[in-house]
């Protein structure tokens, strides 16, 4: 279908144009017009994923290579380039998924600025899109970059107590690596002399520019990962961001990293690669350990899970750069699955946190007397976190380690040990809120999940549980991509 890349990217500024039009009909703190925004950015967002389903179904799993491809000349020399193939095609659903489950969240819990809010996460959505369908470059660069700014107003206007300084961190962190990236993509095109992703990957890049090209999106792509060390804004960032604004962060901006690494720095830079993966091992392997250490010790919700995310893309980097078949899908499966999970384990603590407007882990205890259907919803997302098999958390995290067993035995054993400080971490959360008995007298009237709720909840269930019992939902897709990507890996490196 010719341009559906387009139509499913650009929809949500539809929605856009359709809320600026009714507050100006209206003002702008009027609930009418407030009800209205929601009820535009519910309808589009819906649209947006329809339309994403329609892009995977018109996917031919069998074929190697982009698909669904646009390209229209833009301006002086530059070029509008549109594709998907089996590393990126899956995460166009994904996040048309996550925003109307977003929008759904926020239907009570924004009441200032709605008309804003709702065009912030409509103007993010379409950015996030462009990210995994552009072919060329500097598309790539401008929603990469672009994406930032409705993240920062987000965070930085619905945000918490200290929502200025996680917003200006956020924003800062992860400019500053993309600068870096900027420049090695100036000097790219200036060597090859195209911008375009597919002719790129073809070029063969001398070892010497691999080394500095893999090092500029390397400062990049950790950032936004975010890999250890440079990890330190995400759980800021989590804290203060309102819970769909959590939702998005770690269900979808972080996967931009792994993407990166999967569309760019191994294909692009294989040589550099095979040199520097001892690094991104013992990288991800301190992330898996290290982080799930910290974790364990957060008196707050969000900023356990938010640790707990960066262990879990320690497992993506690990299986990424291990360059086998097994890996690569399983760095994949890893982030769809951990977009799920983790963004449905954020919309569990965004309940409660809605009723008694507190994070505070010790704050909370007993609540399976009162809320058991959510104690139930959030004990299967937990699993899913620990990676019991049955759920998508499983799958992911044993593909990773095979794959990264078949490389180094060491790095394999060491995060290993990170599956089961997750289970240590995650169940003695939910011990601590669910069990127990009631002792807070203010919990004595919080009541279980309403309907809204629960409809929000159910397709987060169904995924997790899909995945988990039908694997080759992803991994048919991704099969014919990655089979290519390692092939030549291992041509270009003698692996």
């Amino acid at each position: 279908m010719s341009g559906i890349l387009s139509l499913t990217t650009f929809l949500p500024l539809l929605g856009v144009a359709g809320i600026l039009l009714v507050r100006g009909l209206a003002p702008a703190n009027d609930e009418r017009t407030a009800s209205a925004a929601r009820w535009i950015a519910l309808v589009t967002t819906l649209a947006t994923f329809v339309l994403s389903i329609a892009v995977v179904a018109n996917f031919d799993r069998h074929r190697p290579g982009f698909q669904m491809l646009e390209d229209i000349t833009w301006f002086n020399g530059l070029r509008y380039r549109m594709g998907v193939d089996g590393i990126s095609v899956l995460f166009v659903p994904l996040t048309a998924f996550l925003f109307p489950l977003c929008i759904g969240a926020s239907w009570r819990s924004i009441k200032d600025r709605v008309v804003e809010y709702m065009i912030a996460f409509l103007v993010l959505e379409a950015l996030i899109i462009g990210v995994f369908c552009a072919l060329d470059i500097i598309v790539f660069y401008l929603f990469f970059e672009g994406q930032l700014i409705p993240m920062f107003l987000i965070i930085g206007i619905w945000g918490g107590q200290n929502r200025v300084y996680a917003a200006f961190k956020f924003f800062l962190y992860t400019l500053l690596g993309s600068v870096l990236m900027l420049a090695a993509i100036l000097a790219m095109i200036s060597i090859a002399h195209t911008s375009s992703i597919p002719e790129l990957m073809r070029y063969h890049f001398s070892p010497a520019y691999q080394t500095w090209f893999w090092l500029a999106f390397f400062a990049s792509f950790a950032v936004k990962m975010p890999m250890w060390p440079v990890h330190t804004w995400l759980p800021d960032a989590h804290v203060e961001a309102p819970t769909a604004g959590s939702v998005i962060l770690a269900g979808i901006l972080l996967k931009m990293g792994g993407y990166g690494f999967m569309r760019f720095s191994v294909p692009m830079f294989p040589a550099a690669s095979v040199q520097f993966t001892p690094l991104i091992f013992a990288l991800s392997v301190v992330a898996i350990v290290y982080t799930s250490l910290v974790a364990f010790r957060q008196d707050d919700m969000k900023k356990l899970i938010a640790y707990s995310s960066v262990a879990h893309m320690g497992f993506v980097t690990m299986g990424i750069f291990s360059g086998s078949l097994q890996g690569e899908q399983g760095a994949i499966f890893q982030m769809v699955s951990h977009g799920v999970i983790s963004g449905a384990l954020f919309l569990c603590v965004g309940v409660v946190y809605d009723r008694m407007h507190t994070r505070e882990i010790s704050f909370y205890g007993g609540l399976v007397t009162r809320m058991p259907v959510y104690a139930a919803v959030f004990m299967l997302f937990t699993m899913g976190n620990v990676g019991l098999p049955g759920t998508s958390g499983f799958i992911g995290e044993i593909l990773t380690l095979t794959g990264a067993y078949s490389v180094s035995t060491w790095t394999a054993i060491i995060a290993v040990s990170g599956v089961i400080l997750s289970a240590v971490y995650a169940l003695t959360l939910y011990r601590r809120i669910i069990f127990g008995q009631l002792t807070n007298p203010s919990l004595a009237s919080i009541g279980d999940l309403v309907g809204r709720e629960s409809i929000i909840f159910l397709p987060l269930i169904i995924a997790t549980l899909a995945l988990g019992f039908q694997p080759r939902l992803v991994l048919s897709i991704t099969d014919a991509a990655t089979t290519q990507m390692v092939d030549v890996f291992h041509a270009a490196t003698g692996r």
